[in-house]
């Protein structure tokens, strides 16, 4: 029996070759008679794998040599402290973009340890123009989420922000499109959305910035010490890290960002050409700034919307509901949702909307 088409925001859908190979891969890993979760992190050939790991990423983003790349815990809340922990020793003073739900957190987060100046403040439907922005040309960093999984706003370009940091939240559009990583100062990603389970986020900090860290900055979040250590301060999430990998694997096969750029495009185009033709689906978001990640969609009543989750679960599509602060319905289209899935979703809505409409 086939698995059902997992639309869940995150922890999200994994390809069905990557679970298999860590099922074939569980008792036995390399060769060494033990599951990869038994194994020490400070083997040699856990480190050589870990190695393995930075050089496929740096590879699959183009990271220049002055860059770091960290494997830590603590998920993308915990980068909401510990980036204002590590970038604010000398300068308090800091620019955040409040997008939607994560980024206005991770400005509560953020007051604890700096002065966060807010940019701007999203509508429901987009990003206000650049000419209204409040920027501090003397921040020690800006930070945005370049895709709010919430309430479904996507920049459509990369923030002018002149000479300040940029700091981006890509925990739901890592290696979903391709990017210059020339532009940041610090990228994280926290993994259950496009590099596999919850448990370890990804960071990329330029060199530059290792030595910028409060007093109080404790040891575990602490990116110039995790620098120096291989992200191994203290026992890494091992499991999390191998089904990174795993997931970079299937990337690779599939042909790169570029290639999987394409795909989540003609994805999401599929579903809002459904939407906007549909005179049933609604989406409250300009078109200049609807994600192509996150699609929330209502319908014309509550009592549709519930009809809709139930015959779409019977129908294999699962996890469409909206999140409990807007409602609705939601589809994430991360990587390894497969164009099949939109499909599917598509045939669904088109059918249930010509039963029902009216």
């Amino acid at each position: 029996m086939p698995r059902p088409y997992n639309f869940a925001p995150g922890p999200a859908t994994i390809p069905d070759e990557v679970l298999i190979r860590a099922q074939e891969e569980m008792l036995d890993w390399r060769g060494t008679g033990i599951s990869i979760m038994e194994l020490s992190h400070r083997s040699e050939i856990f480190m050589q794998f870990l190695f393995d790991l930075e050089q496929k990423i740096r590879r699959l983003m183009n990271i220049p040599q002055n860059y770091k790349v960290l494997f830590l815990s603590g998920g993308a809340q915990g980068q909401f402290s510990a980036v204002p922990m590590n970038l604010t020793r000398d300068n308090l003073n800091t620019d955040y973009f409040v997008t939607g739900v994560w980024s206005d957190r991770a400005v509560g987060y953020a007051e604890k340890y700096c002065k966060a100046n807010i940019v701007t403040r999203a509508t429901k439907s987009n990003i206000p123009e650049k000419s209204t922005w409040q920027l501090n040309s003397n921040a020690a960093y800006a930070y945005y989420c370049p895709n709010e999984t919430i309430n479904g706003i996507m920049f459509p370009t990369i923030p002018d922000v002149a000479n300040v940091p940029l700091i981006a939240d890509m925990t739901s559009s890592i290696l979903s499109s391709v990017i210059d990583v020339n532009k940041f100062a610090l990228i994280f990603a926290s993994a259950q959305k496009n590099l596999g389970q919850a448990g370890v986020t990804l960071v990329i900090i330029r060199d530059d910035l290792l030595d910028q860290a409060q007093d109080i900055t404790p040891s575990l979040w602490n990116y110039q010490l995790q620098a120096k250590q291989s992200s191994c301060v203290n026992t890494i999430p091992v499991y999390a890290v191998y089904i990174m990998d795993l997931m970079v694997d299937w990337l690779i096969k599939r042909g790169g960002v570029a290639v999987i750029e394409k795909i989540n495009q003609r994805k999401a185009e599929k579903l809002y050409t459904c939407i906007d033709q549909s005179n049933f689906y609604t989406n409250p978001v300009d078109k200049l700034y609807r994600s192509t990640i996150n699609v929330p969609f209502d319908l014309p009543k509550k009592e549709l919307l519930d009809l809709f989750l139930l015959e779409a679960k019977k129908a294999g599509l699962e996890y469409l509901n909206g999140h409990a602060l807007v409602g609705g319905a939601r589809a994430s289209l991360y990587n390894a949702m497969p164009e099949s899935g939109v499909d599917a979703l598509v045939d669904f809505m088109q059918t249930f909307a010509h039963k029902y409409h009216g």
